[in-house]
């Protein structure tokens, strides 16, 4: 879609149509999204003169139905509806397919979610589940990474610093770093994560994240890996070393 959208209401507008892009949206919920609890007292009418308005700005027709609007495009050509399609097709995928597809998903994202109306209440439920989900597909895509023999430390390194309660973010630090010899740097990681937890939330890390610390500590010495790719293909690998290259489960 091209064209600049001046004003907040008309952003607003476009907004709610591309969140359903093909479909019909109704009166009512346009509305709500443009002018939330403060509706004019001739919100129908009101919001006729911003649908005119926007189609002047747009290069892609809105249709009038007798129940509300609709944006008439394909909904690949809008990155919200695209990048949920893409995670979606790849939840059981290999590991190739699956980070390629999600890599091509998250290249899709250039600042957060919905930031031209995050402020708004009307938006704030989308914009809190299209980050989760980002950070879901990037939780996926690391693992993924990790199991084809990738090494993402310090994208890792960053993640954490950024989502320091993530402990799946956490685990996969854990993982890629004792798979790459750093050992005595996953056990700093999860101090670090149980230090931060208590303070934050006044609780312990989950099981599944203490579980992964105690196969760390429990880990021969001669089983430490120094290559991701090689980690479990060789004939006396551990169950618990090979533990640590399987996908965390701290969800």
């Amino acid at each position: 879609m091209d064209g600049a959208i001046a004003g907040s209401r008309l952003r607003a507008l476009l907004v709610v149509l591309a969140l359903e892009p093909g479909r019909v949206v109704s009166i009512s919920r346009l509305t709500d999204g443009v002018w939330g609890d403060d509706p004019p007292a001739r919100a129908a009418n009101a919001l006729q003169v911003l649908i005119s308005r926007l189609r002047k700005s747009l290069d892609v027709p809105i249709e009038s139905h007798p129940a509300g609007y609709r944006l008439v495009i394909d909904p690949d050509e809008v990155d919200v509806t695209r990048f949920e399609r893409l995670v979606a097709s790849v939840r059981l995928a290999d590991d190739p397919t699956k980070a390629q597809v999600l890599r091509e998903a998250l290249a899709l994202w250039r600042g957060p979610a919905l930031q031209d109306v995050a402020d708004q209440d009307f938006f704030q439920p989308h914009a809190a589940k299209l980050a989760e989900l980002r950070l879901t597909a990037t939780e996926d895509r690391v693992d993924a990474d990790l199991r084809l023999g990738h090494d993402p430390t310090s994208e890792l390194t960053a993640l954490v610093a950024e989502h320091p309660l993530r402990e799946r973010l956490i685990g996969a630090l854990m993982r890629a770093l004792c798979a790459t010899g750093g050992t005595s740097e996953a056990l700093t990681v999860y101090e670090t994560a149980r230090q931060t937890i208590a303070n934050e939330l006044g609780a312990d890390p989950s099981a599944e994240l203490s579980a992964l610390h105690t196969s760390i500590l429990r880990m021969p010495p001669e089983y430490v890996i120094t290559n991701l790719s090689a980690a479990c293909a060789r004939p006396n690998c551990s169950s618990s070393s090979a533990a640590l290259l399987r996908e965390s489960e701290t969800r």
